[in-house]
């Protein structure tokens, strides 16, 4: 089922669906759970009264009316035990954590709390007593952590969208394992109150969603100033794209940096990454990636550590068996730093942030993988601390240096997704939701995982998919792409139209061609094929607008296929574009 946020609006304000109904179908689906995602799935009293809250409510005065979503067992919720992985740690909150407060009051529903790596407090989604959180398209394979559960409560469709926490890439890191997005914001824009700590100083709360308009809208209802929490800060120009998409740089690790601990489809999927921005217009310049490895280093062989201590040290040592082995070890066994010693980590972060900074704003965001490959269970069970560090080459360092990122996915292999997490500095947070929701379009995945399985390929979908053919701005990468990626389209082909066409540009916002056939003045127009379910197919034409349409498209192999096709009338009200072959070289042109 589709559970994109417009998706389901869409669904309310017609009558097909309610919150009511949702919830309840949810609830079964969770209940069959075999991937280890839940610690505490709310029962169906607890949840009726944030329905019976929506009562008198429509999508269009909350803006996550009816909107189901997890919540990481790190951060409260009113009435309900909050454990951090850890059942001897348990207490059970009156108030709801200060994020959670804001997506309720916008109409959210929450479904319960997921599991997670003890304490936050890894990147595996294995060091948990409630059994290791399984990959969402491989269950030998680990589903990524801390926030595990949340990772793959979204990309199993259990629900809309997810809440976890980022220290060191726990936002990150099950995103690219499961094929879902990962924000990472800048830190104190979503309030830390209410969340149980890991490095109090670095602690962000993060967002999964599916698609970037969901976690942009996550975003905007959570990033609300906090005059409780010490660490809040103001929103500043996060609130303010300026992501240009006609011309950007951005900036990869030279190739002697980058590290895929002898993954080849990993590698080979960042390179085609790389291509994906490159067709998108993107210029790519390798930076000094160095500096940002260095700090990276300080984050567990620097006095960071002692701020884990801190938060549950004292707890882990009172009660030795209530901790999982490995994180006792980590966030009790650390050496004693004296005063000298933690300034002198301190300046040395901070020179190194200067080089970082330099390095980011000579590009509009650098682009790394969000890691550089993905492990089996046992295999991080036989090895669990070399591993997991494995797992934070390219996110131990972000918010040491207080750098916000988006985690993208872009490819898929045999065995677990690929993705990318774009960089950039502080209060950059939708520049980079901008950028991200590009490169997702152009990547053209199918959202989440419905099943145990990768997606299947176009060609062995079932009997109802239809195809349809766009030439506009539904191409790959282009404004209106997202419409086609949130009813879950797979791209079939690229290629062209008969040479017996004539395109004109509509003075519409955003701006939209017109096909019009002409045998005798016509010309081949550039297309992309889509494959949809019918249902699907049905939802995308009612958003077409007059003087578009659908119909019979003729295309370059004299093969026939449903389009883009436009009334005479806009060969008078538009502009004439047939010389420029398709709507992409008029836009770069022009």
């Amino acid at each position: 089922m589709n559970l994109t946020i417009e998706h389901l609006h869409n669904c309310y304000k017609e009558g097909t669906l309610t919150p009511d109904d949702l919830i309840g179908s949810l609830m079964e689906l969770c209940r069959t759970d075999q991937n280890n995602v839940w610690i505490r799935l709310l029962s169906q009293d607890e949840i009726a009264p944030y329905l019976n809250r929506l009562e008198g409510e429509t999508p269009e005065t909350l803006p996550l009316y009816g909107i189901p979503f997890a919540i990481k067992d790190n951060i409260d919720l009113a009435g309900i035990p909050t454990t951090a992985g850890c059942p001897q740690y348990c207490y059970t909150p009156e108030k709801s954590a200060f994020v959670v407060g804001q997506l309720i009051n916008a109409g959210a529903i929450p479904m319960g709390k997921t599991n997670l790596d003890q304490f936050a407090t890894g990147l595996v989604g294995t060091r948990s007593p409630h059994g290791a959180c399984k990959n969402s398209f491989d269950p030998d394979y680990i589903s990524g952590g801390s926030s595990s559960g949340s990772a793959v409560a979204l990309a199993k469709g259990m629900c809309s969208f997810s809440l976890g926490t980022d220290t060191a890439g726990s936002g990150r890191v099950p995103a690219a394992f499961n094929n879902i997005l990962g924000v990472k914001p800048s830190k104190g824009l979503l309030s830390t109150t209410g969340v149980v700590p890991a490095c109090r100083s670095l602690d962000c709360v993060s967002i999964f969603a599916l698609c970037t308009v969901d976690a942009e809208k996550v975003f905007q209802t959570a990033a609300i100033f906090d005059p409780q929490d010490p660490f809040s800060r103001k929103a500043q120009n996060a609130t303010k794209p300026t992501f240009n998409k006609s011309k950007f740089t951005f900036g990869i690790p030279a190739a002697k940096d980058l590290n895929f601990f002898g993954n080849s489809d990993y590698e080979d999927c960042f390179q085609k990454s790389i291509d994906l921005l490159t067709d998108m217009g993107g210029t790519c310049i390798e930076i000094d990636f160095p500096p940002f490895l260095d700090a990276a280093k300080l984050l567990y062989q620097g006095p960071w550590v002692a701020e884990r201590t801190a938060a549950v040290g004292d707890f882990l040592l009172e009660n030795p068996d209530a901790g999982v082995p490995v994180t006792r070890q980590i966030i009790c066994d650390g050496k004693p730093w004296t005063a000298r010693e933690v300034f002198a980590c301190i300046y040395k972060l901070q020179a190194l942030k200067k080089k970082t900074d330099a390095v980011l704003e000579t590009v509009d965001f650098m682009v790394t993988p969000t890691a550089g490959t993905c492990y089996t269970i046992d295999a991080v069970n036989a090895d669990p601390i070399q591993l997991n560090s494995n797992l934070g080459y390219y996110t131990n360092y972000m918010n040491l240096l207080d750098y916000c990122s988006l985690a993208v996915p872009t490819g898929l292999t045999q065995t677990v997704p690929f993705g990318v997490t774009l960089v950039g500095l502080a209060f950059e947070d939708l520049k980079l939701l901008q950028a991200g929701a590009f490169l997702h379009a152009q990547a053209a995945l199918p959202m989440g995982c419905a099943s145990d399985m990768p997606p299947r390929p176009v060609e062995t979908l079932s009997s109802d998919t239809l195809q349809l053919a766009v030439c506009g701005a539904h191409l790959k990468g282009l404004a209106l792409h997202h419409q086609l990626t949130q009813l879950g389209a797979s791209l079939v082909q690229t290629g062209q139209t008969a040479d017996a066409y004539r395109m004109f540009a509509l003075e519409s916002d955003p701006p939209k061609p017109g096909l019009i056939r002409d045998e005798k003045a016509g010309a081949a127009i550039e297309v992309e094929i889509y494959a949809l379910s019918a249902s699907a197919f049905g939802r995308f034409v009612q958003q077409i607008p007059h003087p578009l349409g659908i119909g019979k498209l003729e295309l370059s192999d004299a093969s026939w296929v449903s389009g883009f096709i436009a009334e005479p009338i806009v060969a008078e009200s538009g502009h004439e574009i047939t010389k420029f072959g398709g709507w992409r070289n008029y836009i770069q042109n022009c």
